[in-house]
């Protein structure tokens, strides 16, 4: 497979056309931002200085906060990259130093924890930067390099071992299962350990672990916590991780005119699913496992997150749920729609619950199957 193009580099490009700006690009780790920068560079055929926050040089060649220092070391120079730059002291400040005073500049500055970056750039640089996020690879851009064939026999493999840049290339499937647990357990783990300080590494093993095998189902946080020994509000602490390291997203419950509806509850899943199996240390084909519909729901709606990033299109997204038990998968908002998907494996085609039909006479609704999920995940979201 060649090199995949991320759908986000020309947006990216676009932003970056007026000088002094900033683009900052948030994902977690080994989804490829290195790659994405270099994309950049390739098309925008720029002048460019590429660093590496967590090397000690860099860091020490930032260190001296001043627009001469800058001034020198960018001369000639359009573009400035830094890798993993929260791991640079300040770097915010720098970053607006360097805007402020090195002419036609432009940074791009990548994450993998939205919550360091946001935090120390995020102040200094409001108006001048542009928030990118990046995901494992999308079936849109896998599609650019397979044929509609391909796309349809890789469907399971997409399902077990999800779409990691480095796993798409993998031909062994032990290869793949070695590969994702190493990301587990020396990547995603270690930053969230680093984040916060949190020293308790298998408390939130422990977590993924439950969430994983909840995927699809509405999360008691009262519930969790007496599981795993610990308070609700380090639960909610340790959730809220999770999702600034890009393991996980959570989708809230829609409640705008019923009274039977849920309003306070929360499902929450992986971005990928091979990271979901990998915690749970599940990699075994579909046709022996027993959570075939929580893996095809998952990866149905973190792919159409995927497309909303890629697009820079925001919706909201819910799910809805009465209390007498009617409900649907997926519900995406916007200022002059409301679409309702439900997601099924197989050929089962439920109707529309007539609460809702009720509460929202005017929303679309549509169910997605093995028949009809290419179109779901490769059209835009307002289209």
């Amino acid at each position: 497979m060649k090199e995949i193009e991320r759908i986000i580099c020309k947006r990216i490009i676009d932003y970056l056309e007026t000088p002094q700006k900033a683009a900052l690009v948030f994902g977690a780790r080994r989804v490829g931002k290195t790659i994405l920068i270099n994309q950049v560079f390739k098309k925008n055929k720029t002048e460019a200085l590429v660093l590496n926050g967590e090397d000690y040089d860099v860091q020490a060649l930032l260190e001296d906060r001043s627009a001469a220092n800058y001034r020198r070391l960018l001369a000639g120079k359009t573009v400035l990259a830094i890798d993993e730059a929260q791991a640079i002291p300040d770097i915010g400040r720098k970053i607006k130093l360097i805007l402020d005073e090195v002419s036609g500049i432009r940074v791009i500055a990548s994450g993998s924890s939205s919550f360091d970056l946001q935090n120390k750039a995020g102040e200094p640089l409001v108006g001048r930067s542009a928030a990118f996020y990046l995901t494992p690879f999308s079936l849109e851009e896998i599609a650019t390099q397979e044929d509609a064939l391909t796309v349809r026999q890789n469907l399971e493999n997409r399902l077990i071992y999800g779409s990691y840049p480095e796993v798409t290339l993998m031909e062994s499937p032990r290869q793949k299962e070695e590969y994702l647990r190493e990301i587990v357990g020396a990547y995603l783990l270690k930053d969230i350990l680093t984040l916060d300080g949190l020293r308790n590494s298998s408390k939130m093993r422990d977590l993924c672990r439950l969430i994983a095998f909840q995927t699809g189902n509405e999360v008691s946080l009262d519930e969790l916590g007496r599981q795993l020994s610990m308070s609700k509000t380090t639960v909610e602490k340790y959730l809220d991780l999770l999702s600034k390291v890009f393991v996980l997203f959570r989708l809230g419950a829609y409640a705008r005119n019923l009274r039977k509806e849920v309003a306070k509850t929360g499902k929450w899943y992986f971005y990928d699913n091979g990271i979901r199996n990998a915690v749970i240390g599940n990699f075994s084909p579909l046709a022996l496992r027993q959570d075939i519909g929580a893996l095809w729901e998952s990866w149905l709606i973190g792919e159409r997150f995927k497309n909303m990033y890629n697009t820079g299109i925001s919706r909201n997204h819910y799910f809805w749920r009465t209390h007498d038990k009617q409900e649907i998968d997926l519900i995406e908002e916007s200022a002059n729609e409301l679409s309702a998907f439900e997601f099924k494996w197989g050929d089962k085609s439920p109707k529309i619950p007539a609460a809702f039909t009720k509460a929202y006479p005017h929303a679309s609704y549509k169910i997605i199957n093995q028949k009809t999920y290419e179109s779901f995940l490769t059209d835009s979201p307002d289209e």
